[in-house]
């Protein structure tokens, strides 16, 4: 079996910390280690070096070689072009099917994730992938909502069919996108909705059956990609094919179109990391419900903030609810119910072309 760590995305809602050149992946936002190599930390356990691979853009593959230096370099495999998480799935299972020479399960993680009960984590993808085995099947890992999430989308539970290990697994209903408040709301009322996980587990046969079937497009593309993996062509090749390839999540592409698809409801702890204040709700905070990081503080009466800062003094007098984020060349101020926005700023920073903070 092989693991595909998705470790290309730009990170804008962690803006100003985040830039182009080095996203939410390659920070140490929530620990001493980035968020990409506590992925790899997390499910090394289970995979053998030479059968994980990272797929991240160019800019990137120098750090991600850096950050990983166990990880072979041919296993560091570089989109030329952003395109969503369906090519670059296909990609993945393109580059296994040639090198393995037969079906293998593939899964596939997001490298900018929080999984906690990492134990339980491992126990899962072992669950899954031995499901996947026996049935050919479509498997997506789905976690049992504590809260009404709008900043996630959601998976629609149908009837049970197996219970892998004790851990069930149901058939897919329907695919929700990220809802309003009172959807999410009706959603957790339900009992019938799981937040969307966007963790895959499949063999590379099916997966790239599927696509050959519900995008022909990406999946032509696909197999002049094949041809040319590990040759001295690869690079020209990949640029080629990939610049052609429509930019779609692998959902919309084939998990909303496919027939064997299945959702194994996840009892680990698990959060997306998607915003500034998913940072807050996860970090240590004080007996105010402050959470700070910063070089020095001063806090007066005030509550519920987050703070980063690494090298200036932050004081705060009378303030609550707030995001405040530090660095050399920028600060951003704004209200932890609207920090899924700082995204809007990066979208100004980009419209004024003032790509010197981006």
């Amino acid at each position: 079996m092989y693991c595909v760590l998705m470790a290309g995305g730009v990170g804008t809602r962690f803006w100003p910390l985040s830039r182009a050149d080095k996203p939410k992946q390659m920070l140490n936002i929530l620990d001493k280690r980035s968020m990409l190599q506590m992925a790899y930390d997390r499910i090394r356990p289970l995979f053998a070096v030479d059968k994980i691979l990272v797929i991240t853009n160019i800019d990137l593959n120098d750090q991600v070689r850096f950050q990983l230096p166990q990880l072979p370099q041919e296993n560091i495999i570089c989109e030329p072009f952003g395109r969503n998480t369906a090519p670059c799935i296909g990609l993945a299972g393109a580059i296994i099917q040639r090198r393995a020479q037969k079906d293998e399960v593939m899964v596939v993680l997001p490298a900018d994730h929080l999984i906690e009960d990492e134990e339980e984590f491992r126990a899962t993808v072992r669950s899954a992938v031995n499901y996947a085995s026996e049935e050919k099947c479509l498997i997506t890992m789905g976690v049992k909502p504590i809260y009404p999430e709008t900043g996630y989308g959601y998976i629609q539970r149908g009837a049970l069919i197996s219970e892998q290990d004790g851990k069930p697994i149901y058939r897919v209903k329907t695919f929700a996108e990220k809802p309003n408040l009172d959807t999410a709301k009706r959603f957790i009322k339900s009992g019938d909705f799981l937040w969307n996980s966007g963790m895959f587990i499949w063999s590379t046969e099916l997966i790239m059956d599927q696509f050959e079937h519900y995008q022909p497009d990406i999946y032509e593309g696909l197999q002049k990609i094949v041809r040319a993996v590990d040759t001295p062509q690869m690079a020209k090749v990949l640029k080629k094919e990939y610049s052609k390839m429509k930019s779609v999540s692998i959902d919309y592409a084939v998990m909303e179109l496919a027939h064997k698809v299945c959702v194994l409801e996840a009892g680990f702890r698990w959060n997306d990391v998607g915003s500034w204040e998913a940072a807050y709700q996860i970090a240590l905070k004080d007996e105010n419900r402050n959470a700070i990081s910063a070089a020095a503080q001063c806090v007066v009466d005030s509550k519920n903030n987050y703070i980063y800062s690494k090298k200036k003094l932050v004081a705060l007098v009378d303030v609550e609810d707030l995001v405040v984020v530090e660095t050399d060349d920028a600060l951003l101020v704004c209200r932890k119910g609207e920090s899924q926005r700082v995204k809007d700023v990066v979208d100004e920073l980009r419209r004024k072309k003032m790509m010197e903070y981006l």
